[in-house]
């Protein structure tokens, strides 16, 4: 992943706003900064970031949660909420709205730093020697294309939905824990809240629906097939 990157950053406080500008600046990373929601909406419109670090508390009509909504309308770009709130449903309903990780204030820029690299290394296609193609009921997950399809149609997935799903389909026919999951698609050196998974699970039943054969195995974990 090169470290020229173009960032989005989403903050009405010009102290955090400057402060996230000058950890991802120093990193080498291209930075954009605007306090609007409807202003990020269409910087990300013409610029295509690479990601967006985006606070959930902007003022106005448009906060963080709809303009997450707006962009996970139209396309895939990879989100990582910056938020004040540390409520478990700010954080559950960032996630089911295809964020794909959150930092809470006050946040240690290292592990700002760490999180925007982890999602931008996610975000790039993995290597693979040769395209896969898994069979799950009614369900496609095609390596080759990074598209997952249901009954023939695709259906869109963030970035985190699919390595999940193409980490299930993997390991078919095994119970895998929540720890396991995380390790396995997250990596093992994230850190937070293990329910993520299950968000993450549940908009995989959401947008696949019952053709997807997941299982949630009472006080151990999922398995998929």
């Amino acid at each position: 992943m090169p470290n020229d990157a173009a960032v989005l950053v989403v903050e009405d406080d010009p102290h955090i706003a400057e402060l996230v500008s000058m950890c991802l600046t120093g990193a080498g990373y291209r930075v954009r900064v605007t306090a609007s929601g409807a202003n990020a909406l269409e910087l990300s419109r013409q610029e295509r970031p690479r990601l967006v670090v985006l606070d959930i508390g902007l003022p106005g009509d448009l906060d963080g949660l709809e303009v997450c909504r707006r962009l996970r309308a139209r396309d895939e770009l990879p989100v990582l909420f910056l938020t004040a709130r540390d409520a478990e449903v700010d954080r559950v309903v960032g996630l089911e709205l295809g964020a794909d990780d959150y930092v809470t204030k006050p946040f240690s820029p290292r592990e700002l730093l760490a999180r925007v690299r982890a999602i931008l290394r996610r975000s790039e296609p993995a290597p693979r020697e040769s395209p896969t193609t898994f069979s799950l009921g009614e369900v496609e997950v095609d390596t080759g294309r990074h598209e997952a399809r249901r009954c023939g149609t695709p259906v869109p997935l963030t970035t985190r939905e699919f390595d999940l799903l193409v980490y299930l389909a993997e390991n078919q026919g095994l119970v895998l824990s929540r720890r396991q999951l995380l390790d396995g698609v997250w990596g093992g050196s994230w850190v937070g809240d293990e329910r993520t998974v299950d968000v993450h699970v549940g908009q995989l039943r959401k947008k696949l629906g019952p053709d997807l054969p997941l299982a949630t195995v009472w006080g151990v974990g999922y398995r998929l097939g």
